[in-house]
């Protein structure tokens, strides 16, 4: 039976998904606006309200009406997750000058404040050194104390659960999990605290007025969230989605997508992006294969022993949970209803003789000259 994904984008608000159902969805991955960083004033100020605390530089008026915004989102997550399911939220603080004044505004200590409040359990979270800044660009009197101020290097990814951990009852849904697993080595990277490895990005759009609207956060860390926290076939929401990098990284890792867009003039890029995502996903798990023969290798030559095997292509792997890990490889995409995609799968096969099947190399897609949008 064939493996196929489908992606959907919906350019409307998530303030009211009232098409999704009640608990139909398996986990979220996204990053809103940031509240009190100026690059999203002309969003949040479509209220009038939020304009007018602005203008009077009501800071503390401002952010506590921005963040009601995005309540009415948190709550709509709380009804059409699983019991069990996760939700994934990239959020930074923000500084800004009010009234001569500057100050921090505790983006991610608001939203943990709601999500909990509504009931969901928060998890322990991700400290994401963003790297778009450096202590070297001076916040206040430079050198001179006690003015100078600490420079934001950091972001959250805020992790939350709904209910009690997720059941997987039959036959068919304890195999799915344990297919979908990830390498122990790989186990150790993801589930730190504090990640150090990803970069910001930037989208190269050639629109500098759309770029100012979107924030987006790099495909890798899309990729990792979703093979982390849920399994292939799942569904996956983002209700900020901007570019679309959540829906092509649920592509590539064999997940469904459903995303949310206010702004129709993502429309072309995400259009773009999912003809770009086949060829993504193809190179990301080449990386995941090829990271795990290095492992394998220096494991080997340090003489350390490697018990299991993997029973679909034939290497060594360190835990017995990783014996049934197999990762699909994504193969085409197409749009049979405008605005609505679907990715096909190739899936590791056993030969009736027993032979192993062909381990995926890291893809090196053929040069056309032409940039990818969301390296």
């Amino acid at each position: 039976m064939p493996i196929i994904s489908e992606h959907c984008i919906r350019f409307a608000d998530a303030n009211t998904m009232s098409d999704v159902a009640p608990q139909s969805i398996h986990l979220v991955v996204t990053s809103p606006p940031y509240p009190m960083i100026e690059m999203w004033d002309a969003l949040f100020c479509q209220q009038t309200a939020i304009k007018k605390a602005l203008h009077r530089e009501n800071g503390p008026r401002a952010f506590e009406l921005m963040h009601l915004q995005l309540d009415r989102v948190w709550d709509e997550l709380y009804r059409v997750l699983v019991p069990g399911g996760i939700a994934c939220i990239n959020i930074g603080d923000a500084t800004r000058t009010i009234k001569g004044e500057f100050a921090l505004f505790p983006n991610h200590s608001r939203i943990l404040s709601h999500m909990t409040h509504l009931g969901f359990t928060n998890l322990p979270n991700i400290l994401w050194r963003k790297q778009t800044n450096a202590p070297n660009k001076f916040m206040g009197s430079g050198m001179m104390p006690p003015g100078a101020y600490v420079t934001l290097e950091h972001e959250y990814v805020l992790i939350f659960r709904k209910g009690g951990k997720r059941l997987f009852d039959t036959p068919a849904e304890k195999t799915n999990r344990r297919q979908s697993a990830f390498f122990w080595e790989e186990r150790n990277q993801w589930f730190s605290d504090v990640w150090m490895d990803l970069k910001g990005t930037r989208q190269k759009t050639g629109d500098k007025q759309l770029r100012k609207r979107s924030g987006a956060y790099p495909f890798e860390l899309a990729y990792r969230l979703i093979s982390m926290f849920s399994v292939m076939g799942d569904t996956v929401l983002d209700p900020f989605l901007g570019t679309g990098t959540t829906l092509f990284a649920a592509a590539a890792a064999g997940r469904n997508g459903l995303g949310y867009e206010l702004d129709k003039a993502f429309e072309p890029l995400i259009r773009e992006g999912f003809g770009q995502a086949i060829e993504q996903g193809r190179r990301r798990i080449g990386e995941r294969f090829d990271g795990h023969l290095q492992f394998v290798r220096d494991r080997e030559a340090a003489g350390k022993p490697i018990k299991h095997i993997n029973q679909a292509y034939g290497f060594p792997v360190i835990t017995r949970q990783e014996v049934e890990l197999m990762i699909p490889l994504p193969a085409t995409v197409e749009e049979p209803t405008k605005n609505q995609f679907k990715v096909s799968y190739t899936a590791p096969e056993v030969s009736a003789g027993g032979k192993s099947a062909a381990i995926p190399v890291k893809y090196r897609p053929k040069k056309t000259g032409q940039l990818c949008l969301f390296e």
